[in-house]
């Protein structure tokens, strides 16, 4: 679903192609008509994560060895545009599949790669990163949550807030502080398989402005016992540094994300303005209308331009933090400006829960929160001037 008429991007090759529409036929069939039920529930059903598993829509980058496809970011990304072009926003997964599984893929030991990649490809292990704490936000570096020496293994305690497949996750990738002195050096990445983790409790479902079917919960950890094994990597103190280098992976994964949703917001009100009729006429036919179209379907192709570009940048390993900060600020900035001008075109109906237009408003607010603040984007690119 996109009305830009763009010529194929060079980073949609053959296969990603394949797998894009391989992605459509399956989201279409098996999640659409479910998603107007796990709204009004608030909860995705479990079975979600097996049955993307199972048609490949899970961590398409891992490596075949760790039970991949081998693929790459460009199939991520195809993925990510299909969930979203379908209207399946509130589902993690490019949090599990583009976030969680590279810090594994990345910093893990080989026996930590084969433990948990083969489950998180299947979607037998549902990933998510809890980071953000109650009062810390974007602060990574004031997190409280501690994980201290016992024995040859550690005990970890804090609580955390924001946590993105909070109900669903069964390995949870924990931000801790290792040595309480030593500042963004004394910070590791702890793996806890809840499953086997007394002391580990999920807090509520949070009620939020939108994505009304993610899970995103508060998470507690009370002197949860955790073996040497699960310190990600081979040595404390490197969490910080983990972060920062995934950091602009993070970012452009929203930014695509934000891309889609403005794709299917310009087409979902192109097609309402050719039938809704006013005033002895279809809405498209008033001049106000076709002058607001034009420029959101006009910033719409300059944004997939940039998206483009930083999805060929990333393959090609030259994506930069700022830039990708600037591509996570600029483009959710504009989604939420496209997606107002659409609603309004909408009259009274954008108003409306029935109307897609209506939730794809309030999803998107937190796109320009969530993965770092766009004013935190803004004083990153900042320092580069």
């Amino acid at each position: 679903m996109s009305t830009l008429n763009l010529p194929s991007p060079g980073w949609m090759t053959e296969d990603v192609v394949l797998l894009e529409e391989q992605a459509r036929r399956f989201i279409t069939a098996e999640y659409v008509p479910q998603l107007e039920a796990w709204s009004e529930k608030g909860m995705y059903d479990r079975e979600v994560w097996t049955r993307a598993g199972a048609a490949g829509l899970l961590c398409p980058a891992i490596p075949e060895q760790y039970g991949g496809a081998g693929g790459t970011f460009a199939h991520e990304a195809v993925i990510i545009r299909e969930l979203s072009l379908a209207g399946f926003d509130a589902f993690g997964a490019p949090l599990h599949s583009g976030i969680v599984a590279p810090y594994i893929l990345h910093y893990g030991t080989e026996e930590q790669k084969r433990r948990w990649l083969p489950g998180l490809v299947s979607g037998e292990l549902v990933g998510a990163v809890a980071m953000s704490e109650p009062g810390t936000g974007s602060d990574l570096q004031g997190v409280h949550t501690t994980a201290n020496k016992s024995g040859n293994g550690y005990v970890l305690n804090g609580s955390k807030t924001f946590i993105t497949n909070g109900q669903h996750a069964n390995l949870i990738v924990v931000v801790a502080r290792t040595d309480a002195s030593a500042g963004s050096k004394g910070i590791s990445l702890m793996m806890v398989e809840t499953e086997n983790a007394p002391g580990f409790r999920r807090g509520r479902k949070l009620r939020k402005l939108g994505l009304d079917a993610a899970d995103t919960s508060e998470l507690f950890f009370d002197d949860v016992k955790l073996p040497p094994e699960n310190l990600l990597g081979s040595e404390e103190g490197q969490g910080f540094a983990q972060l920062m280098n995934d950091l602009p992976r993070e970012r452009l994964i929203v930014a695509v994300h934000a891309q889609a949703m403005i794709e299917r917001a310009l087409a979902l009100t192109i097609d309402y303005v050719k039938q809704r009729r006013a005033f002895g006429k279809a809405i498209i036919d008033f001049q106000n209308s076709q002058f607001i179209l034009a420029e959101c379907k006009s910033e719409a192709t300059i944004a997939r331009v940039f998206h483009d570009h930083c999805i060929e940048r990333y393959l090609a390993g030259t994506l930069d933090t700022v830039t990708a900060s600037m591509a996570k600020y600029w483009i959710t900035d504009l989604q939420g400006k496209i997606i107002d001008r659409c609603l309004q075109l909408f009259g009274g109906y954008g108003y409306m829960e029935e109307f897609p237009i209506s939730r794809m408003y309030r999803d998107a607010r937190v796109m320009r929160i969530y993965a770092g603040t766009n004013e935190i984007m803004k004083l990153l690119i900042a320092r580069s001037l």
